[in-house]
């Protein structure tokens, strides 16, 4: 069986790493970067840190709106496919490199993989949303990561097989955490003491594209009890830039690799994102989480008490971080075993 994987940034690098290993030991896999986000240092961290083979393929797509650079992907994925003439095609999440490969895949009548299928926030202002939706309903596989969204697929009536794996992530966080846990003087470089910081991620383009959001963001990050601790996104820093608007109080670094980033997750008293994956993170940290955003495809935390979805408001986000998190937290996402059903699921699919 031969499997061309595509990726294009940083949650779908760690989903990529529960999965990758264990596919090349059963089958041919090549790796696509379309470089939908692309740091040079940032990506040779997390493929070091996670050990992700290196890709076959980089694209170097990066930039440009949705809808161009999904253009772009199209155009560069569709020689590609046919040189490699793949069994099945393997995409995460729900970027645009998730709706590229998935629309490249079909049209080349080749079998499309979606891990973490079945994921709705229901807002369609989303670009995340649609893309996550388009690709479902082009797959042939939908591989989802708990009964919920298989459910919500089953109600959709999706043509295409639906399996419920567990959660991919939850197989990296796993073998990360007890080595993030140890470094702790990743707290002292920053300046931060365990359970004493607030830390933020923010990228979304409902949040920064619009420069009246973009200042009801920098407001809250500098209106909530701190410190509060930034890894500043590149697109986030040039729309700051661009705008002329400030950071002032808030601690803010450049991008962080996996294991950096999960330190300080694990050691923080609460996490502000905008991050559909951040959140997961943040759950599997025992960490409380208020979610940048209206709408979260990530309910299920939030119904578990450990996840206030508040928007851009100050005020709800303040109190957000005042409730204490509740003392059950219900194991959601699976056993740490998603990439092994992944890779049986795929070996099933091309029997």
């Amino acid at each position: 069986m031969k499997v061309v994987t595509v990726v294009g940034n940083r949650p779908q690098f760690v989903k990529a790493a529960a999965v990758s290993r264990r596919l090349r030991a059963a089958a041919d896999e090549v790796l696509v970067h379309t470089g939908q986000h692309y740091d040079a240092e940032l990506s040779r961290i997390f493929f070091d840190e996670l050990g992700i083979p290196p890709p076959e393929h980089f694209l170097g797509i990066g930039g440009g709106s949705n809808t161009a650079q999904t253009a772009r992907m199209l155009e560069a994925l569709e020689p590609l496919l046919a040189a490699e003439a793949p069994d099945v095609l393997l995409v995460y999440g729900d970027t645009n490199s998730t709706l590229a490969g998935a629309l490249a895949g079909a049209q080349a009548q080749v079998a499309v993989a979606h891990v973490e299928a079945g994921m709705r926030s229901y807002d369609r202002a989303m670009p995340e949303e649609l893309n996550r939706v388009l690709t479902d309903h082009a797959a042939s596989l939908l591989l989802c990561s708990s009964d919920a969204p298989a459910e919500i697929l089953r109600g959709e009536s999706v043509v295409g097989e639906v399996v419920v794996v567990g959660d991919v992530m939850v197989d990296v966080f796993e073998l990360i955490a007890p080595r993030a846990q140890a470094r702790t003087e990743v707290l002292d470089a920053h300046g931060v003491a365990p359970g004493r910081y607030v830390l933020a991620t923010a990228h979304r383009a409902g949040n920064v594209d619009d420069p009246a959001r973009l200042a009801r963001l920098v407001a809250l990050l500098r209106g909530v009890p701190g410190p509060v601790l930034l890894p500043l996104h590149p697109r986030t820093r040039g729309r700051l830039e661009a705008a002329g608007m400030e950071l002032d109080g808030v601690v803010v670094t450049p991008p962080l690799g996996y294991l950096e980033f999960t330190t300080l997750l694990l050691h923080a008293r609460a996490v502000l994102t905008d991050s559909g994956g951040v959140q997961k993170e943040a759950y599997l940290a025992c960490v409380p989480c208020v979610t940048l955003r209206p709408t979260t495809e990530w309910r299920e935390t939030v119904e578990a008490g450990w996840n206030a979805v508040v928007d851009l408001d100050l005020s709800a986000a303040r109190a957000a971080l005042e409730r204490r998190p509740p003392a059950a937290r219900p194991p959601l996402y699976g056993d740490g075993r998603a990439g092994e059903r992944v890779v049986a699921a795929l070996l099933r699919r091309a029997g």
